[in-house]
Order: structure tokens, then C-alpha cells, then sequence
């Protein structure tokens, strides 16, 4: 097959600010058992490989369990394979709407392809695919499955009806590629026999989406929402204001979008979202079982908002409109009240919108704010969110003030951070404060794959499929607590992006690397059976349409 990428270039010297812009300016075949064999943790496949039930032998032609991403936490091939056909119905217990939506969900991806009518059912019958939520099922906790394939019945069981939606993905990714098509394909649709439990590492599994650099319409991040979800993902982070754009309705100060909202980098229309958008994008997350985000970048990153109202200026004097891509130049006020009665209006209308747990106020590349500016900001806005009943997020520059009670950093340094930085957010995280983890050079995925990459940038070095993908969220940031980890997240800053096609060629294949850092245990971790996993993806992404970068380190299947 194709060989393996070179090694990253190195992030660029210390004359990069931290995010690393200038300122102001990261092959085994299937065997055996295949992928989890022998690897520490997974003790139900070890204990009952394929070949002891004859599970593979009767299962030919159906995807293996072990072929998953994110890697399950246990499986075991036993049996004879479970197949679709035009008299499978999908079987949900009477009164269970939850249910019901996680079944209507998995008939509408699978009636286009296979051409049965998958009636979604409380009868009781035969041949079906059983969809079941038990409170008794205390081990599979709020997001985990069970599913089970056997001759005549398919059954995925959990706890709660997040759980039930991630089992139902899994099960999509045991169906053959062409299951995904939105026309008519040839049979048959075999799921091979046994049994997946499966529950994830990390309760935050996130994704951040720029939609101010360039602006996203609606179905544009529906659609990513749809990508994230295949991959279990959780959190879904809406980069809403920044210099170039304000891309959220505050009635309080309508300028904002009005003007502030109508250009983007490059000097485009820009645009923004109406709380009526915004309510649509937070209530189609819910139904893939994404909680949104908001960021409402402060006290830098703000030009947008400045050029909207003088008033928010030190000196009274509304910039211009920002299209390039520097960063660092724009400062909220410290010493005016006005700066927080603004923040208040945005932060409790922002709040009234959003069910989720997170407000993320930014807080990073604050270069043109001063030290005890910043910290006075911070230590201002930080008890407006939580005014409004909700927990405060921000980049790990937030650790530079004090971080409120609860309150949540996002670790976005690389390898090659300053030991000053570092112990700054370790000394945080012994001290209270939980994190997430984004390292730039291993999950941003707007870095650029290598130097030929036409997409994207690389102020933090080269970003590989592997590099992405090989590191480990609990250890990365050395003497962090462990318990202080809450998961990761994979950023897409929108500089050089523009459509959906732009996003995917840099998520796809980096996005379920980072989705399976978050889920699967560290024990599944393996980059050789890695690969295979994601190189048989790639039809699948062919049939949802999605445009993904074709990187050599992977054995992707012919075309």
C-alpha cells in the first residue's frame, strides 16, 4: 500500500504567539481477532475470539465488529450475521418518544439505500431491529450501548436515549458502505453475529466550528452536526463573534449583526444568525445528541463589536471593519462600564438560547490588553455567566486571571510551549480547574497535512493523520491531574475555509481520530490497526458525499 507520511515539521519559533498566528498578524492487516486482540481491557474478545464460535465463518460478507471507530470497549464475534431485508421492521417499546426518535433517525438513513419500508413499530414480531432503553442497565451509564446480532433479530440496548442514538451509529458503520447512499443499492444487508458493549473515556468529545472568519449557513453546520454525531461526538463549540464577524442576534444591540455581522475575511457579505437560526441549529444538535456551545470571544478578538458601537472603545472611536487575518489588535475596555453592561445583554440573551451547560467567553491572543486589563475583564465577565446559570469556558489563558469555581479551560498550547505557560494551566488544574484539550499541532484541524496542503495553515507546524491521532488526552499536558481531564476537542478555525467541501477536506480523516481519542479506552489505542479502520471508512464517506483528503498514510481501498 501507500507508505507512511514523514514526520511533522516542528510549530514554529516563540516569535508566534501562542495560538501561533503572528501577532497581531499531527500497517497491520485484520488477524486473527482482529484489531483488539491482546490488547489490555478487552478481555471479552480475548476470552471468546471470532474463530471460537465459528462468528466469522458464518458471518461472511458482513463488516467485523472490530472494524468501528471509535474503537468499542468489548466485542465479541459469535454466531450467524443479522440481515436487513424488506419484512425487517424497527421495534421500540409503547410510549418510549425518545426511542422513537432514534428509530425514525436510523429509518431514514436506511430506506433510501435499501428500499424497504423499515416501518418503525411497538408491535411486537419477528424479524426486527430492537431498539430498547432499560434504567436497570447501570453499567452502559448515560452514553454507552449494547448491541447484539444474531440470525432473525438485531438488538441495541441502553440506558439512556444518547446511548441508544451511539449505538444506532454503530450499528450504520457495521452495514455496508452503500447502506449510506440516498438511492436505491443492491443487497445484501448483513450485520455480522455478536456482541458490542461499549461506553466512552471521556464525558466531552467536542468540536469547535469558526463561523466568524468566514460565515456558515444553517445547513452547512447541519451538516457537520451529521458528521460529528456518526462518530459519537458530543459538544458541539460555535466560534459566534470574532474581528471579522458577529454572527449572533442580540436585540439589546442590533448593530452587532447589522454591521458588525456583514463582511468576513477577504471582504465577503458575511452574514449571521437570527435567533430563530440559532434556536434551529441548538434543536438539531439536541436531536444528534450534540450540546452547543456558544464562544463570544473576549476581551481580544472583538473588532467586530467595536467597529459597531464607538462607545465600546477606550477612546470613543469606532474602528473600521476587519477582513484580514491578524489577531491580537482589538481590546474591550476595561475601565468602562459600559463594557459590562454589553456583556451582560449578549450573555444573558446568549443564555436564554442555549439549554447547554457552557457559555465560552475566549479569552486568548489578548496582546494590545494588559495584564491587569485582562485579569479585571475576566474577573468581571466570569460572574455574569455564571449569573445566568451557566458554567464558564475559556481558552487556557483564562488561568492567567482567576478562574471562577467550575469554570472550565481549554488547552490549546503544542508541543513546544514555554514550561512557564504550561505550569501556569497545571497549577490551575491542581488547584480545581477541569480541562479540555485541543493541542494546535495535534487536533486543530485547520492545520495544514503537509506543505502541498492547499487548505488551512501551519503556524503550529504540520499536522499529519497520525501525528493527529497518535497522543493521549490524560497525559498530554505533564502533571495535569488526570481526574482534572474532562476530554478533548478538535477545532476548525474558518481563515481559509469557506464551503462545506473546504471543512471536510480538513476534518476527513483527522475528525474520528480525535472522536476516537475521546471515546475508546487507551488500551484500543493502535495506529497500524488505526489506519486499516479508517482506510474503510473512506467509501463511506463516498456515499454520504463527503470530501475528505486522500493522505498517503492511509490504505484507502481503490476507487
Amino acid at each position: 500500500m501507500r507508505p507512511l507520511g514523514t514526520t511533522p515539521e516542528p510549530a514554529p519559533s516563540a516569535a508566534r504567539t501562542p495560538r501561533g498566528r503572528p501577532r497581531l498578524s499531527r500497517v497491520s492487516r485484520l488477524a486473527g481477532a482482529l484489531l483488539l486482540v491482546g490488547v489490555a481491557g478487552l478481555g471479552a474478545l480475548a476470552a471468546a475470539p471470532a474463530s471460537a464460535t465459528g462468528g466469522e465463518s458464518t458471518s461472511a460478507g458482513a463488516a467485523p465488529l472490530t472494524g468501528v471507530i471509535p474503537a468499542p470497549s468489548s466485542v465479541r464475534a459469535h454466531g450467524s450475521p443479522y440481515e436487513i431485508t424488506k419484512r425487517t421492521a424497527i421495534r421500540i417499546d409503547a410510549g418510549s418518544r425518545e426511542a422513537r426518535e432514534v428509530g425514525d433517525h436510523l429509518a431514514q438513513v436506511l430506506r433510501p439505500s435499501t428500499g424497504y419500508a423499515l416501518p418503525v413499530t411497538t408491535r411486537h414480531g419477528g424479524d426486527a431491529i430492537r431498539l430498547e432503553l432499560s434504567e436497570r442497565e447501570r453499567g452502559l451509564g448515560a452514553e454507552g450501548y449494547r448491541l447484539t446480532s444474531g440470525r432473525g433479530s438485531l438488538t441495541v440496548t441502553a440506558k439512556k436515549p444518547a446511548g441508544l442514538f451511539h449505538g444506532v451509529q454503530t450499528l450504520r458503520q457495521l452495514l455496508p458502505a452503500r447502506a449510506e447512499s440516498d438511492s436505491r443499492q443492491r443487497g445484501p444487508w448483513l450485520v455480522a453475529g455478536g456482541t458490542i458493549e461499549d461506553t466512552p473515556a471521556y464525558a466531552y468529545r467536542g468540536a469547535m466550528l469558526d463561523v466568524s472568519r468566514h460565515f456558515l449557513t444553517v445547513g452547512q453546520v447541519k451538516r457537520y452536526i451529521d458528521q460529528l454525531a456518526l462518530y459519537k461526538m458530543n459538544k458541539l463549540h460555535l466560534h459566534l463573534s470574532d474581528d471579522q464577524g458577529w454572527r449572533i442576534a442580540i436585540d439589546s444591540w442590533p448593530r452587532l449583526t447589522t454591521y458588525g455581522g456583514s463582511t468576513e475575511v477577504g471582504g465577503g457579505p458575511g452574514g449571521y444568525y437570527t435567533k430563530a437560526d440559532y434556536k434551529e441549529i441548538v434543536g438539531y444538535a439536541a436531536s444528534r445528541h450534540l450540546e452547543v456551545i456558544p464562544e463570544i470571544d473576549m476581551p481580544s478578538h472583538t473588532n467586530a463589536a467595536l467597529a459597531s458601537y464607538a462607545e465600546l472603545n477606550c477612546d470613543g472611536v469606532a474602528p473600521p471593519l476587519y477582513t484580514g487575518t491578524e489577531v491580537g489588535f482589538s481590546s474591550l475596555c476595561a475601565g468602562k462600564e459600559v463594557t459590562y453592561d454589553f456583556v451582560d445583554d449578549v450573555i444573558r440573551e446568549l443564555a436564554a438560547l442555549t439549554p447547554g451547560k457552557y457559555i465560552h467567553i475566549g479569552g486568548d491572543e489578548a496582546h494590545s490588553t494588559s495584564h491587569e486589563d485582562y485579569a479585571t475583564l475576566m474577573n468581571r465577565i466570569q460572574p455574569i455567566v455564571t449569573k445566568y446559570g451557566k458554567t464558564v469556558m475559556g481558552w487556557h489563558q483564562l488561568t492567567g486571571a482567576t478562574p471562577v469555581k467550575g469554570a472550565v479551560a481549554q488547552y490549546w498550547g503544542y508541543d513546544s510551549t514555554g514550561a512557564d505557560e504550561r505550569a501556569q494551566v497545571v497549577d490551575a488544574a491542581k488547584k480545581g480547574t477541569p480541562l479540555v484539550i485541543s493541542p494546535a499541532d495535534r487536533a486543530y484541524l485547520d492545520m495544514k497535512y503537509d506543505k502541498n496542503t492547499k487548505l488551512g495553515l501551519s503556524w503550529a507546524g504540520y499536522v499529519s493523520v497520525e501525528r493527529s491521532y497518535d497522543w493521549n488526552p490524560a497525559t498530554y499536558l505533564a502533571g495535569a491531574p488526570t481526574s482534572s481531564v474532562l476530554g478533548v476537542e478538535a477545532p476548525l478555525w474558518g481563515e481559509t475555509l469557506k464551503a462545506s467541501q473546504d471543512l471536510e477536506t480538513m476534518a476527513f480523516p483527522r475528525l474520528p481520530g480525535i472522536a476516537e481519542l475521546g471515546w475508546s479506552k487507551p488500551a484500543t489505542h493502535d495506529w497500524d490497526t488505526y489506519r486499516t479502520r479508517l482506510a474503510a471508512q473512506g467509501p463511506r464517506w463516498d456515499a454520504l458525499g463527503i470530501t475528505y483528503y486522500r493522505s498517503p498514510e492511509v490504505p484507502w481501498p481503490a476507487k
